[in-house]
């Protein structure tokens, strides 16, 4: 697949470590910004990740922040985005099961390295199940 990826400067560091990994899982990658570290205005970043989402130049998106809140408003703000907002495998899982969502939102002040990556790697992998569940989900594999 490929993936857009954005961040402010409070989820820079995750988006580093995740882009490489994206990568190591055989998808392709592209970096919208944010460069640093340096305060930014986020918007600036997250929305041409989801409107290039929206515009089928990628097949899906994923944007990250300190808490992730605001980088999912802002995204959903775009129509054709469904953007989920997840914190564990759990509801990354349901993310893309029950809701399609085709941008992923990260909050790097939320949860550690390696739960994100996988919440990504199971974001990536898990097929939308048709609105219905494709099975009864009762452990974290």
């Amino acid at each position: 697949m490929k993936i857009a990826i954005g961040s402010d400067h409070a989820g820079f560091l995750y988006k580093e470590m995740l882009k490489p990994f994206i990568v190591s899982l055989g998808h392709t990658v592209h970096d919208f910004g944010t460069n640093s570290e340096e305060s930014v205005d986020y918007p600036k970043f997250i929305r041409p990740v989801a409107e290039a989402v929206a515009r089928s130049e990628f097949d899906r998106g994923i944007v990250l922040g300190g808490s992730g809140n605001g980088e999912a408003i802002v995204a959903n703000k775009v129509p054709g985005i469904r953007c989920s907002l997840c914190w564990d495998e759990q509801t990354a899982r349901w993310g893309r099961e029950h809701n399609d969502a085709n941008v992923l939102s990260l909050g790097e002040r939320t949860i550690p390295p390696e739960m994100a990556k996988k919440i990504v790697q199971i974001w990536l992998d898990t097929p939308f199940a048709g609105g219905r569940h494709a099975r009864r989900v009762t452990e974290i594999e």
